[in-house]
């Protein structure tokens, strides 16, 4: 067993548990369909926390070929996991109880601290590129980290109902942009 694929287990069971919390609110809102009252919205950005899950999956795969790990680079890979299933806990919606889940209400009262993980999960991305390789990503995917921490900052200071809605159709067109133009074939 390789030093990589003895970390990968951790990171596997930390990606698990997003992609988990992720299909286990979309199976929650499906079965309590008849009380929730829902926000296309807040579904687009679920979808779109799904394909990021997926993505750093088949990105961390690159990962592979580095053989000597210290504890620090480890620690800041974790991190991208963890803060990607921050981001799925903040925006899946609580159907605990058995009263009306207004998704608009519980995508907004949680808007701000689901922007922010995006935030730091763009700021883990870059900071593992330093720490594993020495540099910033490349110059395409370092403008797809820009364009995304454009939309959370924007996310987490608008309250605005059409901003969020922009916002959802924008995320989704650029991560799945981003995902074509980066990860159609598993990394070298």
């Amino acid at each position: 067993m390789s030093a990589f694929d003895y970390l990968a287990v951790l990171l596997s069971i930390v990606l698990g548990l997003g992609i988990t919390q992720m299909l286990t609110g979309f199976a929650a809102l499906a079965r309590a369909r008849n009380r929730a009252r829902l926000y296309w919205p807040a579904l687009m950005q679920m979808a779109v926390v799904f394909l990021i899950q997926v993505q750093v999956w088949w990105a961390l795969f690159g990962l592979r070929s580095v053989t000597h790990w210290t504890f620090a680079q480890f620690l800041v890979v974790l991190m991208q996991p963890v803060t990607v299933y921050m981001m799925a806990a903040f925006i899946t919606p609580d159907f605990a109880g058995e009263g009306e889940v207004d998704l608009r209400q519980a995508y907004f009262r949680e808007a701000r601290w689901f922007f922010g993980a995006l935030v730091a999960t763009l700021l883990v991305s870059i900071a593992k590129s330093l720490v594993i390789y020495g540099q910033l990503p490349r110059p395409v995917d370092l403008a797809g980290h820009a364009a995304f921490l454009a939309a959370a900052i924007t996310g987490m200071i608008s309250r605005s109902d059409t901003v969020h809605k922009v916002l959802a159709v924008v995320s989704f067109v650029i991560y799945s942009a981003y995902i074509a133009l980066l990860f159609v074939q598993l990394p070298n």
